[in-house]
């Protein structure tokens, strides 16, 4: 082929791309053509970066996955993981509520059946800089806080709507685990603040749910020597001696806490009685033994190990995944070849620790009062944010919004049997907890967590009764 032609079908390649990219509104060149191992699906893969501030070279990590069917008429669900600084790529979308899973070799991936991509186009975004693959050429930008990655956030929306245009109308959900019952809250405040002062474009906002959220470090830490005392995990002398001596008024995240000697003596011996041989995320689960798995990944051996029917390994098979250079060649990440490895949690990033004492019920409030739909729900396995915190807390919330109970507390049915339980107030405030579940909700019971999630964005309350299967 000569020069001329060279340049033609150059140029005519180029002409399609634009096409494509126009008629579909999506980036081309964040399209992910396949994952390495991946088993064929029907629906589209996207993956790149959002640069939110160029003069600092502050850019965030995304992954987008489209819904399985009909995606056009679906709505868009962003997910976040907390932390803070914890990646919602590798946590959200490849170990939870995403589309595949790591297989036990570490080298390719299996398909979550009970993905949320069953009813939802899916986002998740590693937030803030300093996190997975996001990251910032400017040193200072690793000190973060709530307020900073909430506004990185509002950016990286905007301009990502830039990027798919088609979905700036869609409904949109926000949606989260644990410190994200910091980050979605205080994101879908700043969206709203935008929306009141718009006279153009305003996010189409349609319901905020998150699962065991830190929403107030006064109620939600106490509730996890609460719960390892009432599931005999520690003893009668060391549950008395915290719920006595501890007062978890204006607690913060600071080492050593603001609480009497006393109470942090009672504090590190029953974490030593739990030790750390428990899953604190969740207690019934057995744990995986990271010096074994990680040599049978090395040596090529499947490296899953299941306890109640959950890969307890699954964390080291992920890291080991995304730290393969072909991995991230196809997902378009690690576009500056990082200095260091992928890891789901930062160690990197410096947290504001004063932030974690923040009151988030008040922006709930002000979310409710928006008219928009709030489902807080809870794994009951969990003994890091428990759902006897988030319980009271909902609680409190709905009084003070002189919310009566519309849906009293009771049973909720999936598959025949119980999913777990559930109470509204209102019409916009849920609290329900998922039975069997462990902090990471989809994780451990993903067919339980679509059914949730389903009901969230459709609008629907759980089903309180259920008929026996046929005999």
């Amino acid at each position: 082929m000569g020069w001329v032609e060279r340049v033609w079908w150059g140029f005519v390649e180029f002409a399609l791309a634009v096409v494509v990219v126009v008629v579909k509104g999506y980036p081309a060149e964040d399209l992910v053509v396949k994952l390495p191992g991946q088993p064929p699906v029907g629906f589209k893969q996207y993956a790149g970066y959002v640069d939110v501030d160029v003069k600092a070279g502050r850019s965030l990590f995304y992954y987008f996955v489209e819904a399985e069917k009909d995606p056009a008429n679906k709505p868009l669900t962003l997910w976040l993981n907390g932390g803070p600084g914890c990646s919602s790529v590798g946590g959200g979308a490849f170990t939870e509520l995403g589309p595949f899973y790591p297989r036990g070799d570490g080298r390719s991936l299996r398909r979550n059946l009970m993905s949320w991509n069953k009813v939802s186009n899916l986002l998740f975004v590693e937030s803030p800089a300093g996190v997975g693959w996001s990251y910032s050429n400017t040193s200072s930008d690793l000190i973060r806080g709530d307020a900073s990655t909430a506004k990185d956030m509002y950016i990286f929306m905007m301009k990502w709507y830039e990027k798919f245009p088609e979905l700036k109308s869609r409904k949109l959900f926000l949606t989260g685990e644990s410190y994200a019952g910091h980050y979605i809250p205080q994101l879908a405040e700043v969206l709203l603040d935008h929306n009141a002062h718009s006279t153009g474009f305003k996010f189409n906002i349609k319901g905020v749910a998150i699962g065991n959220p830190l929403l107030t470090l006064d109620r939600d830490v106490p509730a996890t020597y609460e719960f390892f005392w009432s599931h005999g995990m520690i003893s009668d002398e060391i549950g008395l001696t915290i719920m006595n001596e501890c007062d978890f008024d204006d607690y913060t995240f600071d080492s050593p806490h603001n609480i009497s000697r006393s109470c942090n003596k009672a504090i590190s011996e029953a974490n030593r009685i739990v030790g750390e041989y428990i899953n604190t995320y969740d207690v019934i689960l057995d744990v995986c033994y990271p010096s074994i798995v990680e040599q049978e990944l090395r040596l090529r051996k499947m490296a899953n190990k299941i306890s109640i029917g959950v890969d307890v390994c699954m964390s080291f098979e992920r890291r080991f995944y995304f730290n393969l250079p072909e991995v991230q060649m196809a997902l378009h990440a690690n576009r500056t070849k990082l200095p260091y490895p992928w890891s789901m949690c930062s160690g990197r990033l410096r947290y504001n620790d004063m932030d974690g004492g923040i009151n988030i019920l008040p922006i709930l409030k002000k979310i409710i009062q928006n008219g928009i739909p709030v489902w807080i729900f809870s794994g009951d396995q969990d003994s890091v944010v428990p759902l006897l915190g988030s319980r009271t807390l909902v609680r409190e919330l709905a009084h003070d919004l002189k919310f009566k109970i519309t849906v009293p507390y009771g049973a909720w049915f999936h598959k025949y049997q119980v999913g777990g339980w559930v109470t509204e107030y209102g019409n916009l405030l849920t609290f329900a907890t998922v039975r069997g579940a462990a902090h990471m909700v989809p994780f451990a019971q993903p067919s339980r967590a679509l059914h949730l999630f389903s009901s969230f964005i459709n609008g629907r309350r759980l089903p309180n009764s259920t008929r026996p299967p046929p005999s």
